[in-house]
C-alpha cells in the first residue's frame, strides 16, 4: 500500500446541510486526494471529530446550518480542541466578522469552484500535509 492509497489518504470532514453543496465539496476534496467524512450539522460533526480527529487534517464547513451552533462555532471549537486540523469556512450569506474565524482559518464565498477550494486548502494546510494531488 502506498502512502497515497485511499486508506492512507488524509481525511477531510465536510459539513453542510445542503445536499448538493455537500456532494460538490466532497467530490472536489476527493479529487484533491482526501478521504472525506460528511456531516450535515455541528453536533454530528463534533462526534465525528471526537472519533476521527487523529486522521482528519481538514475541516470544510458551511456557516448556516440547523441547530444552535453554526459553522463559525464549529471552526472555533475545532481549532481549540484539535489545533492540527486546518479549517476552511464557506458561505454565500455570511461574511466573517472579527473573531468569527480562528487564527489560520480561511473563508470562501459561495458559490465556489474546484480551483478556489484547492487554492484555499493549499494555503490553509501545511505543505507536508498536502495530498499528492495537491502538490501537482
Amino acid at each position: 500500500m502506498t502512502h497515497d492509497s485511499k486508506g492512507d489518504a488524509p481525511h477531510a470532514l465536510v459539513v453542510d446541510d445542503d445536499a448538493l453543496i455537500l456532494m460538490e465539496a466532497t467530490s472536489i476534496l476527493e479529487d484533491a486526494g482526501f478521504q472525506v467524512l460528511e456531516a450535515i450539522q455541528v453536533v454530528p460533526a463534533l462526534r465525528i471529530l471526537d472519533q476521527h480527529h487523529n486522521a482528519v487534517q481538514l475541516l470544510f464547513t458551511d456557516v448556516h446550518m440547523p441547530g444552535s451552533a453554526d459553522g463559525f462555532d464549529l471552526a472555533r471549537q475545532t481549532n481549540e480542541r484539535w489545533p492540527h486540523i486546518a479549517v476552511v469556512v464557506a458561505s454565500g450569506r455570511a461574511a466573517p466578522e472579527p473573531g468569527d474565524l480562528p487564527e489560520g482559518a480561511t473563508f470562501i464565498g459561495k458559490p465556489f469552484s474546484a480551483e478556489i477550494v484547492r487554492h484555499h486548502v493549499r494555503e490553509t494546510l501545511p505543505d507536508e500535509r498536502h495530498p499528492k494531488q495537491l502538490r501537482m
